[in-house]
């Protein structure tokens, strides 16, 4: 069943790029909510932290990359004071 992980893993990691893709290029946060995404950004950190414990792979990794994509978004976020 860990393919499963790895497919869900996939998926909503790649679901970030776009987003992260048009933040960096655009330097436009103005539409995105600051609380939710630091909220976010601890919901994906705790889900790191249970896939550490559970030695999880699939989650280990898709929560290492997404967690990365929303500290970026998150940074620009913050410097441009939206």
């Amino acid at each position: 069943m860990e393919w499963m992980g790895w497919i869900a893993a996939l998926l909503t990691t790649i679901s970030f790029v776009p987003q992260a893709i048009k933040v960096i290029r655009s330097r436009s946060t103005e539409a995105i909510s600051l609380w939710m995404y630091i909220l976010f950004i601890l919901g994906i950190a705790a889900w790191l932290a249970y896939g550490i414990h559970l030695n999880d792979m699939p989650m280990m990794i898709a929560n290492v990359i997404t967690l990365s994509l929303a500290i970026v978004i998150l940074t620009v976020k913050v410097r441009n004071n939206d």
